[in-house]
């Protein structure tokens, strides 16, 4: 397979090594370049309920007969995957269970090398071993794990070629660059991938990329992809020719202290991007409430954020539990606490509207949700970059509660925004964006609904809101309630 990779070429990055920068001028939006995974394998905790071929979130799975481990959504899915699964397939039969995933993606790894070697296609850009495993810059306890993966690996595969030092050399590579992949509507992350060529793209707090997953089924790529898991890098705006490409490796809604701790501990560097450096919008992450030009005192806003951080604490717990009515009591509680000491855009004023929303959205408390998530998404859009791919989800969760809510010409609006947001980061082919433009028009033909007779777009509303016979129109209210 060869790999189009005319718009970057590999350059030395300095103290960064090796990065990635453009041939040419691109524009917000452009895919940068595709690429589909050298070896990727599906979350333990949800190795039942999504596809280990296509990573489909999907009901009813077929179950290979022979390990009884991988599933599968269809014979086709099964067949696709067989080149991939054939030798984990033996040893999982002969090992009689299934070991971490850790140690499942590196042997897929470790036997694609044998089989391939560490490059795969004509615009592969490094070899596999050839990336940096920092195995030597880990902490104790992540060299204790590493330990208990290497000997787990050595029974899962007692016969391998490999040296214990290659094998932990993998580990490591794995560990600092492995790829999170996300279900089709991009809503939770099922599983881990390598992706070689994305490896080589740096880190910026404030990147002028950004990457998504695409599960295929497109038209505008190379139709080799077309049942591949694959990645798109993808321009979140105007970048110049020779410009090197960045992406966040971590979420920016962090303040710059926590971003490079992180970054340290994951990825072994000290970040000095220039969001890191000079602290950008830290003062508005911890910013506290500002009226007539007074604000709370110091100790005051330090005792909210503990309690503030107590509360999560528990909400969290909660929302394991299943408890969710002692979720939202929690966050009503803490948001009354917060309203007069933080500002708009305080971290833990957001991460308490989020969880709110959430949680009062899948209880069907619309309007109260649809005030919560319209908050969120006006702290969000102070912090994050105008295509921020967060910003954009969050901004179409956000539409989809106002609509549920009855409030259809602020979903609607919502729902428009998010589109053009997501145009950029997700593209026009991407299932999420296909679901927004499907919002969009639905949308905006009950806002004309509504303008033209607002009793009968409620009776509508209601009607769908309690599953009643419908118009099919007005059934995809119900649709679109799994993105909130």
């Amino acid at each position: 397979m060869t790999l189009d990779m005319d718009n970057v070429e590999v350059f030395d990055a300095g103290e960064k090594g090796r990065g990635l920068r453009t041939t040419k001028e691109l524009c917000a939006g452009e895919v940068v370049f595709a690429e589909p995974s050298f070896a990727a394998v599906v979350f333990d905790s949800l190795s039942q309920r999504v596809c280990h071929s296509c990573f489909r979130r999907q009901a009813n799975l077929h179950r290979c007969a022979q390990c009884k481990f991988a599933n599968y959504c269809d014979r086709t899915c099964q067949t696709a995957c067989w080149d991939e699964h054939k030798q984990e397939c033996a040893a999982i039969k002969k090992y009689e269970k299934a070991p971490n995933e850790n140690v499942r993606l590196t042997a897929r790894v470790l036997w694609r090398i044998q089989k391939d070697t560490g490059i795969v296609s004509d615009g592969q850009l490094t070899s596999v071993d050839q990336l940096e495993d920092h195995v030597a810059d880990m902490l104790a306890e992540d060299f204790k794990e590493l330990k208990i993966d290497m000997q787990n690996f050595l029974d899962y595969c007692p016969k391998t070629r490999h040296g214990k030092e290659y094998i932990s050399h993998i580990f490591g590579i794995i560990k600092c660059n492995g790829f999170t992949l996300s279900d089709q509507r991009g809503l939770q992350a099922v599983g881990v991938g390598l992706f070689p060529n994305l490896c080589l793209v740096n880190h910026d707090c404030w990147p002028n990329c950004t990457v998504i997953l695409n599960h295929g089924n497109q038209s505008t790529l190379n139709a080799a992809y077309h049942s591949k898991r694959r990645i798109e890098l993808r321009a979140l705006s105007k970048i110049a020719e020779n410009e090197e490409l960045t992406v966040g490796y971590v979420d920016f809604l962090n303040v710059s202290t926590d971003r490079q701790r992180a970054l340290k501990h994951q990825y072994h560097f000290d970040c000095t991007c220039k969001s890191c450096s000079e602290h950008l919008k830290d003062d508005l992450k911890m910013a506290a409430k500002e009226t007539d030009g007074n604000k709370p005192s110091d100790q005051l806003v330090k005792e909210v954020q503990e309690f503030s951080l107590e509360c999560l604490a528990k909400v969290e717990a909660a929302r394991i539990a299943g408890d969710f009515h002692e979720v939202v009591k929690l966050c009503r509680e803490c948001l009354d606490k917060q309203e007069p000491v933080f500002g708009k855009t305080h971290l833990y004023h957001l991460r308490m509207l989020s969880t709110a929303s959430e949680v009062l959205s899948y209880l069907q408390f619309f309007s109260e949700a649809a005030e919560y998530a319209g908050r969120l998404v006006e702290g969000y859009m102070k912090l994050y970059h105008p295509n921020n791919a967060h910003l954009g989800m969050a901004t179409m969760r956000a539409g989809v509660t106002h609509w549920h809510a009855g409030l259809i010409k602020v979903g609607h609006e919502m729902i428009c925004k998010a589109y053009a947001i997501l145009m950029v980061t997700h593209g026009p082919n991407h299932p999420i964006t296909k679901d927004l433009e499907s919002m969009r028009m639905q949308t905006e033909m009950e806002l004309r609904m509504f303008k033209q007779n607002e009793h009968v777009y409620h009776s509508m509303r209601e009607a769908a809101l309690q599953n009643k016979p419908m118009a099919e129109a007005s059934a995809q209210i119900r649709v679109y309630s799994s993105y909130i």
